[in-house]
């Protein structure tokens, strides 16, 4: 499956001289979920946007416990509302773009889940992105 970020725009032209249709598509499409990954990561680059992101996926990850422990949906509905409220204040206020997840739900969701593993385990980091490290993500 092909995914497209926002500068993936298929572009139309004419041929002003043929009156041919062309169609051009950008090379740094991503193509599968490692390569989206980086592009995910490249639209996380502002500190506080990140770290609004760990507390959302923090919310999201105790909504799905307690949840599970209270058998009931609304701690879970709870917890992604707040979850994606304080992802999108990160995006809107600081990072100032606009959250992938409008656009590709379910890669973003699978994207921000590794984010948060990346950063519980280091690899990721809240104080300055120069201090990141290279991950390896699967295909």
């Amino acid at each position: 499956m092909t995914t497209l970020n926002n500068t993936d725009k298929v572009e139309l032209k004419k041929n002003a001289n043929q009156n041919e249709k062309t169609f051009t598509k950008p090379v740094n499409t991503p193509t599968n979920q490692s390569q989206f990954y980086e592009f995910y990561l490249g639209e996380h680059q502002n500190m506080a946007c990140r770290r609004l992101h760990f507390l959302g996926s923090s919310f999201g990850v105790l909504g799905a416990a307690r949840s599970l422990q209270k058998r009931s949906v609304k701690p879970l509905i709870k917890g992604i509302t707040a979850g994606y409220a304080c992802a999108w204040a990160g995006h809107f206020f600081f990072e100032k773009n606009k959250p992938a997840t409008f656009k590709y739900p379910l890669q973003s969701f699978q994207s921000d889940l590794r984010m948060f593993y990346d950063v519980l385990t280091g690899n990721i980091s809240l104080k300055d992105k120069k201090l990141d490290k290279k991950t390896k993500t699967p295909s």
